[in-house]
């Protein structure tokens, strides 16, 4: 390990964030899981008396042995602390903070990447079915078929789309009330995409806002508004209302999330036909590589495309 630099470990993080943000319009929550990597990793250089500035590759790799050994932090996890410490350094050396880069040739920890959990058609229409007459069962209060009302159209949107679940709850009002066949999304970096909106999903939007329409809330900027202080439902009030739901369909609530319904809007397109580029847009993926999560899907159609249609499938 290298003396402690002189160089003030919080400047230079601080200024890799101000990048992310500034340049690459990182979200803030990805700004702040960054800020807690690197805090973390510069207090284990603290400890021994060194640096950000002054590491060097040994000290990174002690670092990530220590997170995998010590504390147990599975490769996914250790695998995302050396893809924030790449970044890091890639631009601490870009900017000329540093001589050279320590992290470039250290290799990440060995991993199989888990099949995403994915619910069938069945399961989903089951979920849209049990939602769908919540709304009207008889001596409801407004406060809860407006509840009601909001996580049927929160569930016809997302299986409809895939958005991640937190371009749904930060979705504008005016999603709601444009005739166009297609929803504008910001995703991730400010990046735009568009996505098609089927009929059963804009009619959910329209009669969720017509229940919404009330004092309190029409003002509202947000399609799915709340008193919070982000002004909008938060992610984690959506996961439990879908848990809930799960349950009430007797669908167990392990197996159901928002990014559960994102993966089985993937899927069931591929199953039916759909092209993996397709797919890879739709969900607002940059890397063909985050989307061939799904080859599984696409090989078990080819296996029943053969099967079914070639002419000695069935030859004895």
């Amino acid at each position: 390990m290298r003396r402690r630099d002189s160089t003030s470990d919080d400047r230079l993080v601080e200024l890799f964030l101000d990048m992310l943000m500034a340049e690459r319009g990182a979200a803030m929550n990805t700004v702040a899981a960054y800020r807690r990597d690197l805090a973390d990793f510069s207090a284990a250089l603290r400890v021994a008396g060194g640096s950000i500035a002054g590491a060097q590759g040994d000290d990174i790799r002690a670092y990530l042995r220590t997170l995998a050994d010590s504390r147990a932090l599975s490769a996914a996890s250790v695998a995302r602390r050396l893809s924030a410490l790449r970044q890091l350094y890639r631009f601490l050396y870009a900017e000329g903070h540093r001589r050279d880069d320590p992290a470039a040739a250290i290799e990440g920890p060995k991993r199989n990447r888990p099949l995403p959990k994915v619910l069938t058609v069945a399961d989903v229409d089951r979920m849209l079915a049990t939602a769908r007459d919540a709304i009207g069962a008889p001596a409801l209060k407004v406060a809860e078929r407006l509840r009601r009302a909001r996580l049927y159209c929160l569930l016809e949107v997302l299986y409809a789309t895939g958005l991640r679940v937190s371009e749904l709850v930060t979705l504008p009002v005016s999603a709601a009330r444009r005739t166009a066949d297609m929803l504008i999304v910001r995703g991730k970096g400010g990046k735009e995409r568009l996505v098609p909106l089927n009929s059963m999903a804009k009619a959910a939007m329209a009669e969720y806002l017509a229940l919404r329409d009330q004092p309190g809330l029409a003002g509202s900027r947000w399609l799915f508004p709340s008193f919070g202080d982000s002004g909008h439902l938060t992610r984690q009030h959506f996961a439990r209302e879908l848990k809930g739901l799960a349950a009430a369909t007797g669908l167990r609530a392990d197996r159901v999330s928002p990014h559960v319904l994102r993966h089985a809007f993937a899927s069931h397109l591929l199953q039916n036909g759909a092209d993996l580029r397709a797919v890879q847009t739709l969900l607002g993926h940059v890397d063909i590589s985050t989307t061939q999560i799904y080859t599984h899907v696409l090989e078990e159609r080819m296996k029943s495309m053969v099967r079914d249609l070639h002419p000695l499938a069935n030859s004895e």
